[in-house]
């Protein structure tokens, strides 16, 4: 098995609501969203919102997607696979690349990255 197919074998067995800690045993926050690698995956294209649209059209433009971070590493998340983690902290949640997760144990989801390395949800 190469290391691609071990992270989507890590990301396949975490749930939502597990808890993940940091490599410093910290406590980062709960699985709120999985969502396993895309080799395929395209980048994001941000919508712009054309000034005649209709309201519909224009909350549509402006929608949030997954993952909402800068474009370049949105793609690199979209291919690999990533966890959204909720967090207690000021930041809300951030981002965990598939090949940041050491191990998926005992419901719990270990990182081999402090949470001040993880990308923070803009």
């Amino acid at each position: 098995m190469d290391q691609q197919d071990e992270q989507q074998a890590s990301i396949s067995r975490i749930t939502t609501g597990m808890s993940v800690i940091d490599s410093a045993g910290t406590e980062v926050g709960t699985v709120d969203l999985v969502q396993r690698g895309d080799p395929n995956a395209v980048t994001v294209q941000t919508p712009t919102a054309d000034p005649g649209s209709s309201l519909d059209e224009l909350i549509e433009a402006t929608a949030v997607e997954e993952p909402d971070v800068p474009a370049d590493l949105a793609a690199r998340l979209l291919h690999t696979g990533y966890l959204k983690v909720s967090t207690d902290s000021a930041v809300g949640a951030v981002y965990v690349p598939a090949d940041r997760i050491a191990a998926v144990a005992e419901g719990r989801v270990r990182l081999t990255v402090g949470v001040a390395d993880l990308p923070p949800e803009e």
